[in-house]
């Protein structure tokens, strides 16, 4: 890294930004430079005497430049610029001005059929690779309208690839609008570590909290779960706040579960050899986990973790609360005991218990500053990071500080617009008693504070100081850093869904990697639920506490899970070869006459008239024999088999023997035959 805390930057800008004059700007006094241009003065037609504007222009960038700096041109070869970064040595600048030019070349005609993703991912490794200090502009067209030509699309296209891999590459990135600078991707300074404002911020502590294993599981598990992680739960995007400086911000493109698996999950499960009519509304389930994993056979949660957020708030918004009750609770879930430590252990889940700054009371001022809110939102998103490196694949969000209630319906309120009366649950005291008087002085509290930021923004930052606090920030930090990590949450109480609805300001993609087990009876959860599209799967309606609903059901989603990834297709929807050659083997002749004599059904030989009424198999002839007549009376004169022995000693041609009555038929032909005999 160079003393300015980077290697190599990447600086974007439109059309007359200034981004070249930023750029040359950040050379400084780092030794001696090099100014690399891609674009050749003879102008993009290759005739200079007609394009007076671009001789302008470079003879403009020219005057603004020191004479001091030599300059190279890459023409219009494209390995000529990977061919000059790879070569630079240490202690050299090069500014190359501009990729856009580069890009020219390598989409020229002359040169195709080639491969430019290649070629771009050949600059990006160059850049990354580089010794020397790496100054690239470049021109964003991500922003500009879709060209009209075919060779202007392919342009743009292959020009945004490039500044994707460039900028992924480059330790910095920098947009410039206007002549304003505003830093995309930031390096830290080499003198300052990166995780220096996490430790000044009062909310997140050195080091995260034990995760603590309430029941012990066999090695071998232990060791699949971490080294059998599968592929779908591996990074996609690096926090911003811990690599690069910067805050968790508005409009973050976090990743989508797979749109695809879903359906054919769907359509997978019907056929599975089943004893009755399917899963039911645990077919959601198997639908999710699809999505979440980007396979239509889904497997079951091997190494799930539940972690437990305790945040404190003061005034009215604790109304109806013990003192001391929530370090309380927190400390018997740390020691194995309570609820949520015996379902953890139950379902082979591991526990980390997560203590949040508490909270000011919201009726008299904001609960939070923005910097406290800021490094919960950190902790929370390192906390799924590091669950997601020690290879659990499922999060269970669960609470348990004072006044935590009240501070989720307050954040309902201010999101969704609801009247806080209606989402304020009951508070129950000890003994299952209702305690009316503490849920006016909750409600109370929560519409005093609604009144107190009526005139605030309602960014989700800015709900979070003023109502929400510690506790639902690191909750909101804990869902993002999931949906990043492509790790699924299951959500069961007002906290994790309050934070699930901060969510859609910050990424609204993190809400599909959501699920909600049971809805517990919560006003605030329904509602919530509803905003966020969320179908509880159960309706168990326990109180256990945040977070146990949620473990209480597991057992029953991984059996789901389990069913569908292991039960094999039911063999009349997809049967086996071994069922193919059953059914082959009993097959009829194609043609009747091929069925050896024996096998006739009007053969007197090997075929009796159990009953009276078996019709004459003579269509011409009606018998008037009597319903008693025996077979052996009636068999010297059957015609067939004459017409059999005619066709096989006389030589005339065979006589196509009639396909065998079935029973019913022959009831009606002997009915038939009857009623002349009564007639008469």
């Amino acid at each position: 890294m160079s003393v300015d805390g980077w290697r190599s930057v990447l600086v974007l800008g439109g059309i007359r930004s200034g981004k070249s004059e930023f750029a040359e700007s950040l050379v400084g006094e780092g030794g001696p430079v090099r100014y690399v241009a891609t674009g050749s003065p003879a102008g993009p037609r290759g005739d200079a005497d007609d394009d007076p504007d671009w001789d302008a222009r470079v003879a403009a960038h020219r005057e603004r430049r020191p004479a001091a700096w030599p300059t190279e041109e890459t023409g219009a070869d494209p390995t000529r610029l990977l061919e000059i970064i790879s070569g630079a040595k240490e202690g050299e600048t090069l500014l190359v001005d501009d990729l856009g030019g580069w890009v020219t070349g390598l989409i020229d005609p002359e040169r195709q059929p080639a491969d430019d993703v290649a070629a771009i991912t050949d600059l990006a490794s160059a850049v990354r690779d580089s010794a020397a200090r790496l100054i690239l502009v470049t021109s964003e067209v991500g922003l500009s309208l879709v060209p009209l030509t075919t060779v202007g699309r392919a342009y743009t296209d292959a020009l945004g690839t490039t500044n994707r891999a460039v900028a992924d590459a480059a330790d910095a990135v920098a947009l410039v609008v206007a002549g304003q600078v505003t830093w995309l991707k930031q390096a830290a300074p080499a003198s300052a570590p990166v995780s220096a404002p996490v430790e000044a911020a009062p909310v997140v502590p050195e080091t995260s909290p034990e995760v603590l294993t309430p029941a012990p599981t066999p090695t071998a598990d232990a060791a699949a779960g971490a080294d059998g992680q599968p592929g779908w739960a591996a990074a996609t995007m690096t926090l911003p706040a811990l690599a690069t400086g910067l805050v968790i911000q508005q409009g973050m493109a976090l990743p989508m579960p797979d749109e695809f698996t879903p359906a054919q999950a769907h359509d997978r499960l019907p056929t599975l050899d089943l004893g009755g009519a399917g899963f039911g509304k645990l077919q959601k389930v198997v639908e999710f986990a699809a999505a979440t994993q980007g396979r239509p056979d889904p497997r079951p949660w091997r190494s799930p973790r539940v972690v437990l957020i305790r945040g404190d708030h003061n005034g009215g918004a604790a109304a109806g609360t013990l003192p001391g009750e929530s370090r309380r609770l927190a400390d018997q879930a740390r020691a194995g005991e309570g609820p949520l430590a015996r379902l953890a252990a139950e379902a082979g889940a591991t526990l980390q218990v997560v203590d949040a700054t508490a909270c000011a009371a919201m009726e008299e001022r904001e609960v939070l500053a923005l910097d406290e809110v800021e490094s919960a939102l950190r902790y929370g998103w390192r906390l799924a990071e590091e669950a997601s490196d020690a290879g659990v694949d499922l999060l269970v969000v669960g609470a348990c500080g004072a006044g935590s209630a009240a501070a989720a319906a307050a954040v309902l309120a201010a999101t969704t617009g609801a009247e806080p009366a209606a989402v304020l649950g009951r508070v129950v005291v000890p003994g299952a008693e209702i305690d009316d008087d503490a849920w006016m002085i909750r409600c109370a509290a929560v519409r005093d504070a609604m009144h107190r930021v009526r005139r605030n923004a309602r960014s989700a930052k800015q709900v979070l100081a003023d109502l929400g606090g510690g506790d639902i920030a690191v909750a909101t930090g804990l869902i993002l850093g999931a949906t990043a990590r492509r790790v699924p949450v299951l959500l069961d109480g007002p906290v994790g869904v309050a934070a699930a609805l901060v969510t859609r300001d910050l990424a609204g993609q993190a809400r599909h990697w959501c699920l909600l087990p049971d809805h517990g009876e919560d006003p605030a959860v329904k509602l919530g639920a509803d905003v966020l599209g969320l179908t509880p799967l159960l309706d168990l309606r326990l109180g256990l506490g945040e977070g146990a609903t949620a473990l209480a059901a597991l057992p029953l989603l991984r059996t789901a899970l389990s069913l569908a990834a292991t039960l094999p297709v039911h063999p009349a929807v997809a049967p086996d070869d071994e069922t193919l050659a059953a059914h082959d083997s009993l097959d009829e002749p194609e043609s009747p006459a091929g069925l050896p004599p024996s096998a006739w059904p009007a053969d007197p030989a090997t075929t009796a008239t159990p009953t009276p009424a078996t019709a004459d198999p003579t269509p011409a002839t009606a018998d008037p024999t009597p319903a008693a007549a025996t077979a052996a009376d009636a068999g010297p004169a059957e015609p067939v088999p004459a017409q059999r022995d005619a066709a096989g000693e006389n030589g005339h041609a065979p006589v196509e023997p009639e396909p065998a009555p079935s029973a019913l038929e022959s009831w009606f032909d002997s009915a038939e035959t009857d009623k002349p005999a009564r007639g008469a």
